[in-house]
């Protein structure tokens, strides 16, 4: 067996365990939490569900949509941390160092202020147009120089733009008396996720994964320079602006289902490269399970540090992501 293929043995079963890893999560974090369920009980609410079942309700009604918005929100931010990494050829990117978390964020408390009443569809519009809004200033910003949009010059708009996004949200907050509400969504939190919010959510969050694959190989390109991307008969521009839209999309997704989550999308794709490489045919793949494992365990975490009463996730996942952060930016963003 030649190097080539043991090292695809390797990284399929690497793959498959992280998948394991996921599913084991998933089953413990339905199981766990403010009530224990059975394990016998959580395969009767599959096989004979009793809706005058408490357990059972428990189960369908809460943990499954709670976990499942966990997986979203997760598999959304690894992906688009690694595309955003991919296209700026920025190691420290990720939605929420950039500011389009935060850009969303605003989006959302404006229609907390203004349009008390909105459904799920405008919430979710204004959350896109809040983090594409961001994305333009950011980039604007950081390219206003002879060097361009470096990597260190993007994350210091996007720190910057962040701070100003959340002020405003804060003080829409306080003169609209939604200071309960902003907090929620700037902490991150998904225990309120819903079975009508999935299956709204559900065919934008699949036809972007699904997209993001399609790109997957042009991105890759990318790394060795728009020359030789040129000469492969692809086009950088193309790939940039189709790939910053799948990038909104999916960031705009995750906040509007959590709230505002950081280093989800910086932590795992860096992490799930010493496993999948720099293909991203093999890294999203990898990413995508990755951030649904980090988000389930930081959420079931989150739930068991002081029940009943509940931690944001986002808050657990920022201390495991900031001393990474750190240790990255002493490396220059290369763990290598």
């Amino acid at each position: 067996m030649n190097w080539k293929a043991k090292l695809q043995q390797r990284q399929i079963s690497c793959f498959l365990l992280f998948f394991l890893l996921l599913l084991a999560a998933v089953v413990v974090s339905v199981l766990y939490g403010a009530v224990q369920v059975p394990f016998s009980t959580l395969i009767e609410a599959f096989t004979d569900f009793d809706k005058e079942n408490q357990l059972h309700q428990v189960v369908l009604s809460i943990r499954l949509p709670r976990v499942l918005g966990a997986v979203l929100v997760g598999t959304s931010l690894a992906i688009t941390g690694a595309l955003a990494q991919g296209i700026t050829q920025n190691p420290l990117a990720d939605s929420g160092l950039l500011g389009i978390n935060a850009g969303a964020s605003l989006g959302l408390a404006l229609v907390f202020a203004f349009l008390p009443a909105a459904g799920y569809w405008q919430i979710l519009f204004v959350s896109f147009l809040g983090a594409g809004l961001s994305v333009l200033i950011i980039y604007f910003i950081s390219s206003r120089s002879k060097q361009g949009a470096t990597p260190i010059r993007l994350t210091l708009a996007g720190a910057g733009i962040s701070a100003l996004f959340i002020s405003l949200s804060q003080f829409i907050a306080l003169q609209f008396n939604l200071s309960q509400d902003i907090t929620f969504w700037s902490l991150g939190g998904i225990s309120a996720i819903s079975w009508q919010q999935l299956k709204l959510v559900a065919p934008i969050f699949i036809a972007s994964v699904a997209a993001s694959f399609f790109f997957s190989s042009s991105v890759t390109i990318l790394r060795f320079g728009d020359d030789t991307a040129i000469s492969l008969g692809k086009n950088p521009r193309v790939i940039r602006l189709a790939v910053s839209a799948l990038i909104l999309l999916l960031s705009g997704l995750a906040v509007a289902i959590a709230g505002s989550v950081s280093f989800v999308g910086l932590i795992v794709p860096h992490m799930m490269r010493f496993f999948a490489g720099e293909n991203y045919r093999k890294l999203l793949p990898f990413s995508a399970v990755g951030g649904a494992f980090l988000v389930v365990l930081a959420d079931f975490i989150a739930r068991m540090i002081n029940p009943p009463f509940e931690t944001p996730f986002g808050a657990v996942v920022a201390v495991i992501g900031i001393p990474f952060f750190i240790y990255l930016f002493r490396k220059g963003g290369n763990l290598g």
